[in-house]
């Protein structure tokens, strides 16, 4: 594993802090954890949106930037990836519902489990969309990303090639351990909404991942 960038080492400083503190109040004031320190709208939720539109714009600036330069593969990869992240930002944050105090449909109001404007809180059948899609099938997908990936893109040219040619970044080991010492950490937190600086670890673990991935060269001209 080669030396952390100086940002890399400034957001692994980051996430130490927050999930120190996190640790801290959430066994020893839980309702603080829950109402201040987690809240919903508070700074981590938000914190969350930020780093996951910034991995957007990040992914969108390189799209335009190299899009003339690029096979239709590799454009139609990086602009899937930059749109799935604009709508994690739209959903972490109800599409801007609450910031501009507009009123959920009649809808969101029966089918949704909080009354928002978002599609991770449905209810369909008794049960929370959240709980099967972004849960279930998004640990399935990490597992996958982080540590089965990496291993299979150093070991099959095939795989290589075709992540490179889907512009499919490639996470270095630094990241997936960052995830893994998240994940550890988070389980020592019983406050109810931890779950929410887990979120934070995801938004600010990919937005290191998409600016300096193990296949930068995907983002040269000459790739």
């Amino acid at each position: 594993m080669k030396t952390l960038t100086q940002i890399e080492k400034i957001a692994f400083t980051f996430l130490v802090i927050v999930f120190g503190f996190g640790i801290y109040f959430s066994n020893t004031d839980t309702i603080y954890f829950d109402t201040v320190y987690a809240k919903e709208d508070g700074y981590v939720e938000y914190g969350t949106a930020v780093f996951l539109f910034f991995s957007s714009l990040l992914l969108l600036y390189r799209f335009f930037k190299l899009q003339k330069f690029k096979k239709p593969l590799w454009k139609f990869g990086i602009l899937m990836l930059a749109l799935i992240f604009l709508f994690g930002t739209g959903e972490e944050i109800s599409w801007g519902q609450r910031i501009f105090n507009v009123e959920s449909s009649e809808y969101f109001l029966e089918n949704n489990a909080q009354g928002e404007t978002n599609l991770h809180n449905m209810v369909v059948d008794g049960k929370k969309v959240n709980k099967i899609i972004f849960s279930q099938l998004l640990t399935v997908i990490l597992i996958i990303y982080l540590i089965i990936a990496p291993l299979l893109y150093r070991k099959f040219e095939g795989i290589k090639n075709l992540a490179n040619m889907f512009a499919v970044p490639i996470v270095k080991w630094q990241h997936t351990i960052a995830f893994l010492s998240c994940t550890a950490l988070i389980m020592l937190m019983p406050a109810e909404r931890k779950w929410e600086l887990y979120e934070l670890a995801f938004g600010v673990i990919f937005f290191l991942i998409f600016l300096n991935p193990l296949n930068k060269s995907i983002y040269s001209v000459n790739s």
